[in-house]
């Protein structure tokens, strides 16, 4: 059985060689302590704990799921051990605020450990999933005693975060929301309502839950305007901080779901429970954007990760089964037959989870790199620009990667042939473990809209214009040369055809703005295969240059450059098929009535 490996070699690439994050990092105020040896050691002990403490414990928790009693939530066997030791040795303050009891270290650092956990066990890394947001949204929103009551003990790991947003009647119509917030005579609030599949909203490896609620004041007026956002705590603290008295909020039900099954999603309960306002009153959506974009980067992650777990599983089953012979004449005669991985089809299989994987990992690791900047440069300029940037490419990574690490989770159970269809060799426990990414956070859908309507139409092209003048500056830098020849010209093309989309659909979308709505997903898939595209591009840069000052790794650069020919002859043609779609426009789409819709 094979066991998630941490690749350590392809994440210093990316950290290292394509992004240059040590210059990056002394570039920026606070980031001393990222020096090389720092960020080998963290690697390095994050794969030992990854592969040993979590990888076993994966399938454990798909096959036992979580116990839900009306005094708690039970974690699978092996879970709270693992969380403890993950405590202990201090990895929930990596990156979060020395004054608060954190490391300090950059985002980039953190997304490099975070990819080690998900991948070993995605579900057992969702209790410390939303902790990030949760930090992030009381450090810019709370006020210094709130900061100081929750932010160390969430640093610590003792306390744990959540985000409470939906409602059953509501999922993204956040405007509909019932949940109220009656003001008390102390300044807190009893907050009254349901939320439903709450991440993680109760559980048994943290001493206390600390709930970032939305809901509404008595006089707020209708829609997203009379929002609020609240903390609401398991276990009100005390006086002195600590676990206090129980707040009637509680989890009524957990979900009987397709996968993360070890991972409890909740539905919770607020009866007049205590709650404190986090942010301006009537401006809670806006607060609870810093939450969301947090998490949506994160689940952009899981895309990734996804496609690296089938990977590394259908991999070392295509070298090991033997099927048939090559069409070429065997390649190990000795033997009864070849093992699958001579098959191109096999091989067509293995290279679109790799290209996922690998450039998943270029795409992610840039985004925590430039979030690095956000947190931490005193530069507005920069920090306007590189704000612009994550603004169109959050949709596009959230949505494209798990749309992609979904495609390649199934991919790998493909590989495996019937033996993927059951059970013991966990390929297909990857699948529907993978299939929440596309859905949670805003679905492909929303966030299709989002890119192409808000961050591309709503700023008239401004925010594209600035990413595709950077592709065409690289092409531009790199077109005379051979190895690269062949990549940039076909960007070149790409990248212009990227604007004219974006002209052709908003022009249609003026006269008829269900244009919008039709265009907007394959849009969305477009852009993600042309982003995508960029970034195998500059690998290719990388490892030309290597190759050429001479390396003792030749085998691992000319993978590289094989990788992305893969992707630029196989991969980015898909968009051919996206162009005309969105073409066709929105009648065959709106034409047939609703009664007509029947069965």
């Amino acid at each position: 059985m094979t066991v998630y490996q941490a690749p350590q070699r392809d994440m210093k690439f990316v950290m290292d060689e394509l992004l240059d994050l040590q210059s990056h990092y002394a570039s920026l105020p606070g980031c001393e302590d990222a020096s090389p040896e720092i960020i080998d050691a963290i690697r390095e002990e994050g794969a030992k704990f990854s592969t040993n403490i979590l990888a076993p414990l994966n399938k454990v928790g798909d096959q036992q799921g979580c116990t839900w009693s009306e005094t708690g939530v039970k974690t699978p066997d092996g879970f709270k051990e693992a969380y403890d030791q993950f405590r202990e040795a201090g990895w929930t303050g990596l990156i979060q605020d020395p004054a608060y009891g954190g490391q300090g270290l950059p985002q980039s650092v953190g997304t490099m450990f975070g990819e080690m956990v998900a991948s070993s066990n995605i579900a057992w890394s969702m209790v410390n999933g939303a902790n990030g947001g949760t930090l992030e949204t009381l450090h810019v929103w709370g006020t210094q005693e709130q900061k100081n009551i929750y932010m160390p003990k969430i640093v610590e790991g003792a306390w744990t975060g959540t985000m409470c947003l939906t409602e059953a009647h509501c999922g993204t119509d956040l405007g509909m929301l019932r949940t109220k917030a009656e003001p008390n005579a102390d300044g807190s609030y009893n907050i009254t309502g349901q939320k439903i599949f709450i991440t993680e909203g109760e559980h048994d490896m943290s001493d206390n839950i600390i709930h970032i609620v939305l809901a509404r004041l008595p006089d707020a007026p209708a829609g997203v305007k009379g929002i609020s956002l609240f903390i609401v705590p398991k276990f009100v603290p005390d006086a002195n901080g600590e676990v206090g008295e129980r707040n009637p909020v509680s989890c009524g039900s957990i979900e009987h779901k397709m996968g993360l099954n070890a991972s409890p999603t909740c539905v919770m309960n607020f009866d007049g429970a205590k709650g404190y306002l986090l942010g301006p009153a009537n401006k809670g959506l806006n607060c609870m954007f810093t939450f969301m974009n947090n998490a949506r980067l994160g689940v952009g992650m899981q895309g990734m990760i996804h496609a690296e777990l089938g990977f590394q599983k259908s991999l070392a089953y295509a070298k090991d089964r033997l099927q048939m012979r090559s069409l070429t004449g065997p390649k190990n005669p000795e033997l009864a037959a070849d093992p699958i991985i001579v098959h191109p089809d096999v091989r067509r299989m293995l290279l679109q989870q790799k290209s996922i994987a690998e450039g998943g990992r270029m795409f992610i690791y840039d985004i925590a790199k430039m979030i690095d900047v956000m947190q931490r440069s005193d530069d507005q300029e920069v920090i306007k620009e590189v704000d612009d940037t994550l603004g169109l490419l959050t949709p596009i990574a959230k949505a494209f990667l798990t749309e992609m690490g979904f495609e390649s989770a199934n991919l790998a159970l493909q590989c495996f042939g019937g033996h993927g269809y059951v059970k013991e060799w966990e390929v297909e426990q990857n699948v529907r473990d993978s299939r929440i990414a596309c859905i949670y956070e805003g679905t492909t859908g929303i966030q299709a809209l989002d890119l192409l309507g808000r961050k591309i139409l709503g700023t008239k092209g401004e925010r594209l214009r600035k990413y595709t003048k950077k592709i065409h500056k690289f092409c531009e830098a790199n077109i005379d040369n051979p190895v690269l020849n062949e990549f940039v010209t076909e960007l070149q093309k790409y990248n212009k055809e990227w604007g004219e989309l974006v002209m052709k659909v908003g022009g249609s979308a003026m006269q008829n703005p269900d244009e919008l709505g039709a265009a907007s997903v394959d849009f969305l898939m477009y852009s993600g295969y042309l982003v995508l595209g960029f970034y195998w591009a500059q690998a290719v840069a990388v490892a030309d240059k290597k190759l050429k000052e001479g390396t003792t790794e030749e085998d691992f650069y000319n993978a590289k450059i094989t990788t992305a020919r893969f992707f630029f002859q196989r991969m980015l043609p898909k968009t051919r098929g996206y162009v005309a779609t969105m073409n066709t426009g929105a009648a065959n789409l709106m034409d047939l009535d609703a009664e007509h819709f029947s069965f």
